[in-house]
């Protein structure tokens, strides 16, 4: 059995209230991983293009701020 089928059963057995203190759990642990992969990239220049673009279509009147 692999680890993932493993947590899968795991989390399938978990009562009620444990079950909702993972999902909270784990939404904060994902935000983190997303928070940490964003930055990453970022740093690597991963995001210039879209930035450039970003820019440039508010340049040219093809956004508008929120």
């Amino acid at each position: 059995m692999t680890t993932i089928k493993a947590l899968e059963q795991a989390v399938q057995q978990l009562p009620t209230q444990d079950l909702a203190e993972f999902r909270q759990w784990f939404v904060k642990f994902d935000e983190v991983a997303w928070d940490a992969q964003i930055e990453a990239d970022a740093a690597a220049g991963k995001l210039d293009a879209l930035a450039a673009e970003a820019r440039t279509e508010y340049s040219n009147g093809k956004a508008r701020e929120l």
